[in-house]
């Protein structure tokens, strides 16, 4: 991952800086800084770092990315996709959102991916049904553009999805600390 980082960028903002400090600590880390600072590839990288050095991958999911917009392909194809590719990583991405088909929501129950990129809404309507099973092997949350939802009863809504997936993930193995990241 680093060599990646490092023949793709100059150098690590004062963003990524502070956040990789954070997050590496395991601890809930809030990254605030201007748009294009780096705040998502900082969760991303840690979390590919981490997956990339996992024994055992596909299992279920293992990072959950949330986003209350929706059309974030540029910022995915950048802070993730990019990033695997560079690495010739071999983690899997699947994507849930409302417009999911049945057929891809089933596949995703028999086949989970590592890291799971979805909305608030969807993320509560798998926890609220059987596809929650997946989501119990989480080991991180990145919240993006978590302001554009904060002061809202979204925002709201979303908090207490976030907590449901904590208690889940608790309930499935005591000792996951249930960090989470939010830029």
């Amino acid at each position: 991952m680093r060599r990646w980082f490092e023949s793709s960028f100059e150098g690590p903002t004062p963003a990524q800086t502070s956040g990789w400090g954070a997050i590496s600590g395991g601890a809930n880390a809030l990254i605030c800084a201007p748009t294009g600072s780096g705040k998502t590839l900082a969760a991303f990288l840690w979390g590919i770092d981490r997956l990339s050095r996992a024994p055992q991958r596909g299992q279920g999911v293992r990072i959950v990315y949330v986003s209350p917009l929706k059309a974030l392909s540029y910022d995915i194809e950048r802070n993730l996709r990019a990033p695997l590719r560079g690495i010739e990583s071999d983690i899997s991405v699947g994507l849930r959102t409302g417009d999911t088909s049945q057929a891809d929501r089933r596949a995703m129950r028999k086949s989970p991916p590592d890291i799971l990129i979805t909305t608030p809404e969807s993320l509560y309507l798998m926890l609220s049904s059987g596809a929650r099973g997946i989501l119990t092997t989480t080991e991180a949350v990145i919240v993006d553009e978590i302001h554009a939802v904060a002061q809202s009863k979204r925002g709201s809504h979303l908090a207490l999805t976030l907590e449901r997936l904590e208690h889940l993930v608790r309930g499935a193995d005591a000792g996951v600390s249930g960090a989470g990241f939010f830029a």
